[in-house]
């Protein structure tokens, strides 16, 4: 963006990157190989330190990441912690200036993009909500599926960003357009992974060898991404996160919320996210989704194996 806050061409805009986590240092390190400028913050000073090591700047808070920054990235866990690093002392709107841009990359709810949006317009700061999907292997090779919402022009002038971390970038629509594609993205990710865990226990109940049978459920009509890439983990005894399931878990709650308030007949999600609450209670949270596969195990007394 310009000072004026008119939106910069053709120049390598300075990216500001708050949260270094799972998802979040891939792509982080995506923009520094491709040449940006990268000021980051994170509460993990590990992760920092490996980030500055590969060219970043460190900034000691998100308000500082605003100031060396033309675009400023979050990745965090949810809408709690995208208030807190945005909206709250010391967050991003302390020093924000007009045409800064904020890109939420977290999954949380329309609702809350709607909310920060116009929070952040009152400074003349530009908003995109840009949830992704694809987990750490999406992450790691920069080949995330985005959706975003917001103005079209600011999107347009992020586009070059996002290429950097992804593969699939759609403009679905104004403020929360993003987080309410990402939703509905849950839905569908919640149903396919009960699905490979329950197809797999069936499977294994007859003794069938796990691998051919992955083979073929791969190669059919039943194939999905999540059986290309959780069935082997499941099979494996893997549950270490790609996703973790305590976000997943927090996702069909907001999946249930809004079922609840636009009266829509959601029976597979709410399955699903009583599943997951057995996950949570299970204590496996810090798990990756395909640990849903567990609590299965667990009520039919049987592993997949």
């Amino acid at each position: 963006m310009t000072e004026s806050g008119g939106i910069r061409k053709g120049d390598k805009l300075r990216i500001g990157f708050i949260g270094l986590g799972l998802m979040g240092k891939p792509m982080a390190l995506h923009l520094l190989e491709k040449g940006y400028s990268v000021c980051v913050f994170n509460r993990n000073k590990a992760s920092v330190s490996e980030l500055v090591a590969r060219g970043a700047k460190a900034a000691e808070s998100p308000s500082r990441v605003a100031q060396e920054s033309d675009v400023v990235i979050d990745m965090v866990t949810d809408a709690p912690d995208v208030e807190q690093v945005l909206l709250q002392e010391d967050g991003v709107i302390e020093s924000a200036r007009k045409g800064l841009i904020v890109v939420d990359m977290s999954t949380n709810s329309p609702e809350t993009a709607i909310s920060v949006s116009s929070q952040l317009a009152e400074k003349g700061v530009e908003f995109l909500d840009a949830p992704v999907s694809g987990g750490d292997k999406g992450a790691r090779e920069a080949t995330l599926t985005i959706m975003v919402g917001g103005k079209k022009e600011v999107f347009d002038a992020c586009r070059p960003i996002f290429q950097v971390m992804g593969k699939e970038i759609v403009y679905m629509g104004l403020a929360g357009s993003g987080q309410a594609t990402k939703l509905s993205n849950q839905v569908a990710v919640a149903l396919h992974t009960l699905a490979t865990c329950e197809a797999l226990l069936l499977g294994s109940s007859y003794d069938l060898p796990t691998k051919d049978l992955l083979r073929v459920l791969t190669n059919g009509a039943a194939s999905s991404w999540n059986l290309i890439n959780l069935g082997p983990r499941v099979v494996a005894r893997d549950f270490e996160p790609g996703f973790k399931a305590a976000h997943l878990h927090k996702d069909l709650k907001s999946v249930m919320r809004v079922a609840e308030a636009k009266h829509l007949a959601l029976p597979g999600s709410a399955i699903v996210l009583q599943l997951f609450n057995a996950v949570m209670a299970e204590k496996y949270g810090e798990k990756g989704t395909q640990v849903v596969a567990r609590i299965l195990e667990k009520l039919a007394e049987r592993e997949i194996a």
